[in-house]
């Protein structure tokens, strides 16, 4: 047995209903590893599983992220090995904790060059993005760019690796200072979403042109928007609903506003086959290593500040990733 600390929730509510517990955590059953977590990250997912706007099991815990060591292998396990240097964002939730056992086929394992804490702060952001501009849109030099929430941490990521594929790259944010960490994260113009001609300036900025693909986590808040940014048989990518979900609409409004196609994705049936989650994630680690892929981290909050951290994000308070600290 070992002594791991976790973050509980009983009931679905407003972050206080997170709390963290001590528990006796057995040996790994045959398939897992023993991860011994450095970091986890938090996405913005985790405020809707812990609110219920997205059920989960509860009793239960949060989090989808983390990057360790491996500490003990279960039996089977041939490819992972006890001091390895590893990170996973599809083994279901319970990531925030000081130690978790995982399914092998769950794990990758990460270069030298990579950090904990790049690893947990990329590794759910990043294989977003890459499903994103390398499957549900392939990405090519040329394309013209939306990406909503630009200044968050899968915003920076989708900025900086669509400019490195050749794109010209339209932001939007909700602020002037997080216009301009958009700006710094690769976008060639950003715009502040909550002023009134926000739509128009999108257009402005692309000439007329606008979007073949826009990637839209805002949800309520842009994506009426979203459609009048999009060019005559653009992608319109709704992957997330950070203001509240989408409004909803009549197909035929899309042939209206230019033959457009819709699509609501998500990561984990995209990684679904261990294998091509590997082949993914091997796509990301490249990224990272090479520069192509970075997400500063905004803020860093230990595990049993968890609390804080939820009522930061969402109160749009902090830009970039967030990482906790075991």
């Amino acid at each position: 047995m070992t002594q791991a600390r976790v973050v509980r929730i009983e009931q679905a509510g407003a972050p206080e209903v997170m709390q963290l517990v001590s528990v006796d955590l057995p040996a790994p059953e045959a398939g897992e590893v023993r991860v011994a977590h450095a970091a986890i990250g938090f996405n913005y997912i985790d405020t809707y599983q812990r609110s219920g706007y997205y059920p989960i099991p509860i009793p239960g815990g949060l989090g989808f992220e983390a990057a360790g060591t491996v500490e003990a292998v279960g039996a089977g396990v041939a490819d992972i090995a006890v001091g390895d240097r590893v990170a996973y964002m599809n083994a279901g939730v319970g990531a925030y904790a000081s130690h978790r056992n995982v399914p092998a086929d769950k794990l990758v394992k990460l270069p030298e060059a990579v950090s904990f804490e790049q690893a947990a702060s990329l590794i759910f952001k990043g294989m977003t993005a890459q499903y994103l501009l390398r499957r549900t849109h392939r990405v090519e030099p040329g394309d013209i760019v939306l990406v909503h929430a630009a200044a968050g941490g899968v915003g920076q990521i989708l900025s900086r690796w669509a400019k490195a594929l050749g794109a010209t790259v339209i932001g939007t944010a909700g602020s002037p200072a997080k216009c301009e960490a958009a700006r710094a994260a690769g976008c060639d113009t950003a715009i502040d979403y909550t002023q009134d001609d926000w739509v128009q300036q999108v257009v402005d900025a692309t000439g007329g042109k606008k979007a073949r693909v826009v990637y839209d986590s805002v949800g309520r808040s842009t994506f009426l928007g979203s459609l009048d940014c999009a060019a005559p048989f653009g992608l319109v990518v709704l992957y997330g609903a950070a203001s509240g979900p989408a409004p909803a609409i009549e197909p035929d409004i899309l042939n209206k506003k230019g033959c457009l196609f819709l699509t609501r994705p998500s990561v984990f049936p995209h990684n679904a086959n261990p294998a091509i989650f590997r082949e993914n994630a091997a796509e990301l680690m490249d990224a990272i290593v090479a520069g192509t892929v970075a997400a500063p981290i905004g803020a860093r909050y230990a595990l049993d500040e968890v609390v804080e951290a939820h009522r930061a994000a969402e109160a749009r308070k902090t830009t970039g990733a967030i990482v906790l600290i075991p």
